[in-house]
């Protein structure tokens, strides 16, 4: 990926934004990952009080890039796990976090959904779900844990199993996305509620989300290269 296609940062008073715009469906690579992390140190050491990801119009992301999940089974490997860290960092991570859901959210942009603590999805036609079991992809543990935990009970078989894809209404309904606004107050929206849950007394809710969430994070990085050890690349 080029300097242009990764994603950007901004600080908007005391709420860090990241914009994913590759131009295309915004897929995770070795690079917008590794690029990914350093804007979130950089969101740590500004001080920010809260953080927002944000995709381009119709697309937040359609996952993984495909050509380095094809390329061989090592890479492919190595991807994933790079993927896991960085969707649990954000899921245990000490300041809010708001996903601005502006479209299409597959795969790895469905699991961006299911790491952050408040998610705002765009009225607009869009397929939001965990499509790997549909490609031929087994579903890795850390995905399964995240899907156990933030889906609702009635949804977890069909979406994770059973690949089932969402428009926005149902992925609110299955627990993808907690609200569906217009398309045109999408940012807004998500930007009043980084600021509502920013001004939450910042050690009290990491410490809560610690409390929370530490026991699923250790316990699946814990195991995340040897799960992946016994995953084939996906059939497409």
């Amino acid at each position: 990926m080029t300097d242009e296609t990764l994603p950007t940062y901004r600080l908007d008073d005391s709420v860090a934004v990241i914009t994913l715009d590759d131009g295309k469906a915004n897929v995770f690579s070795r690079a917008s990952l590794t690029h990914l992390e350093a804007l979130v140190d950089q969101a740590e050491a500004d001080g920010a009080r809260a953080l927002v990801l944000v995709g381009r119009p119709g697309r937040f992301s359609a996952g993984f890039n495909l050509d380095e999940m094809t390329a061989t089974v090592e890479g492919m490997r190595a991807l994933v796990v790079q993927g896991a860290r960085f969707w649990l960092r954000i899921y245990g991570l000490g300041m809010p976090t708001v996903a601005a859901c502006t479209g299409h959210a597959l795969a790895g942009g469905a699991i961006t959904l299911l790491s952050c603590d408040r998610r705002v999805g765009a009225d607009v036609p869009a397929k939001i779900g965990l499509n790997e079991v549909a490609i031929g992809l087994t579903l890795p543990k850390f995905a399964v844990e995240l899907a156990r935990d933030r889906l609702t009970k009635a949804s977890f078989t069909a979406a994770t199993m059973g690949a089932q894809i969402f428009d926005a209404a149902g992925a609110q309904q299955a627990g993808f996305l907690d609200v569906v606004v217009p398309e045109a107050d999408l940012v807004s929206t998500a930007m009043d509620e980084a600021r509502r849950l920013g001004q939450i007394r910042t050690g009290a809710y990491a410490a809560t989300k610690l409390n929370a969430r530490a026991e699923l994070i250790e316990r699946v990085l814990a195991d995340v290269v040897a799960d992946l050890d016994s995953i084939d690349a996906p059939s497409v």
